[in-house]
């Protein structure tokens, strides 16, 4: 088994391509140790000391090093950690921790939605889902829709994108733009 590497827009960050799909449906952000217990493999990354967030989408695995780790020493061991993974066919969750994928329960909203907004919505979600995720999966993350009240939407970065340094840009410029043009209702979009 050959795992592959990506750099990311984040420096921090790189995205490891094991060939084979990691998440069959939505994709899971591990920030922290604790959060990290429901999956062994995000677990054992976190055991390394040098790991701040795992994140698992649909055909990789995005890691997050945390400030001043050098990636030329920290990399051997997390391929290491995702062959052994991997080859061993090791289940990605324990029996419990399987829930709690990125696609947001209604109560995970920031803002209450007007009932009237739901054709706007949906279409927030459907250019969301069709040209935003894909080109942020790219990039070893994710974006998950938070809200929309009053023209403004609210979305949060996932992954290698939650720390980058252009994800203020990718909001405002490049995901911004994109939903004003289409959805003309659409003033701003904020970081939840």
């Amino acid at each position: 088994m050959f795992i592959e590497t990506e750099t990311t827009p984040n420096p921090a960050s790189l995205k490891f391509l094991p060939g084979k799909p990691v998440m069959t449906a939505g994709t899971r952000e591990f920030a922290s140790p604790e959060a990290a217990e429901a999956s062994p493999l995000a677990q054992a990354l976190f055991d390394t000391g040098e790991v701040v967030n795992v994140f698992f989408g649909g055909d990789f695995i995005a890691v997050t090093a945390a400030p001043g780790v050098d990636w030329s020493q920290l990399k051997p061991q997390v391929v290491a950690i995702l062959l052994d993974h991997f080859v061993s066919n090791a289940p990605l969750f324990t029996a419990n921790g399987a829930a709690d994928f990125a696609v947001p329960a209604e109560s995970d909203l920031i803002v209450e939605e007007d009932p009237a907004d739901v054709d706007i919505v949906a279409q927030i979600n459907e250019l969301l889902e069709t040209r935003v995720r894909p080109a942020v999966a790219g990039d070893g993350g994710d974006i998950v829709y938070r809200g929309y009240r009053d023209g403004i939407v609210h979305l949060q970065m996932q992954g290698a994108c939650s720390g980058c340094p252009s994800s203020t840009a990718t909001l405002k410029h490049g995901i911004e733009g994109l939903l004003k043009h289409y959805v003309p209702e659409v003033r701003e979009v904020r970081a939840a």
